[in-house]
């Protein structure tokens, strides 16, 4: 289990302020407190939503709470929204050599990696591997007092085009190349994954890199107030 410094604190998301801001309810008191996403969280409106926040007392820092985790269903299914933690629990669980399944042998891990024009963020022994969290569409059966907003397009793909198409240019001199898509929950319902503005390019540049051998993989986590652990690790079968 990838444990936090302390355990996170349960609050309230009383309702999104901006972009990287929310309004939040902790033991009664209202405060603001940091989103670490960009994006909306798939359909959801961000109303009191039971949420989980870590606690950051650096002077320097103008909020102190960051919004880790939101309940959007009727069980313990925390889903992680903070997309820069992907990256560390992915170097754990590599380390604790939880992901052997997708890279068995190897004797180093770096991170934020030079590949062509991009940056990408692992190199496990000699396999060249980039990491997304999508948070477009929550594949978790919703709760029933969660609700949802009519789905809004997205077009901020050109990034992802980019490493995708370094990963399968890497392969002329390395053996192979992961795309790995992280979930910071348990899937408990597949939903049809809402469509950018820019959809036929970008799958027609993923079949094109699958074709060349870039591999699509898959893991899931069960996050709590205490830690993420790996729930499942499995190739990507819908691309």
């Amino acid at each position: 289990m990838y444990q936090f410094d302390e355990p996170l604190i349960r609050g309230t998301m009383l309702k999104r302020k901006s972009q990287f801001t929310a309004v939040v309810q902790i033991d009664g008191e209202e405060l603001i407190a940091h989103i670490p996403t960009t994006n909306r969280i798939g359909d959801v409106e961000n109303k009191n939503l039971p949420c989980l926040l870590s606690y950051h007392p650096d002077p320097k820092r103008k909020l102190h709470y960051d919004i880790e985790a939101v309940l959007l269903s009727d069980d313990d299914n925390w889903v992680g929204i903070n997309q820069i933690l992907s990256n560390r629990l992915v170097e754990h669980f590599f380390r604790e050599h939880e992901l052997d399944k997708i890279v068995a042998e190897y004797d180093d891990i770096q991170r934020e990696v030079k590949l062509g024009i991009s940056k990408l963020d692992f190199k496990v022994g000699d396999t060249y591997l980039e990491v997304k969290t999508p948070l477009t569409t929550i594949n978790v059966k919703y709760g029933e007092t969660i609700k949802t907003l009519p789905p809004k397009p997205f077009s901020s793909t050109d990034r992802m085009v980019k490493h995708v198409n370094e990963l399968a240019g890497s392969l002329s001199e390395h053996e192979r190349a992961i795309f790995l898509q992280v979930y910071q929950y348990r899937i408990t319902e597949r939903k049809e994954r809402l469509r950018s503005t820019h959809y036929e390019e970008v799958s027609e540049t993923i079949h094109r890199a699958a074709e060349q051998g870039v591999e699509f993989w898959e893991i899931q986590m069960d996050f709590r107030p205490e830690g993420v652990s790996l729930y499942n690790v499995e190739r990507s079968t819908d691309l």
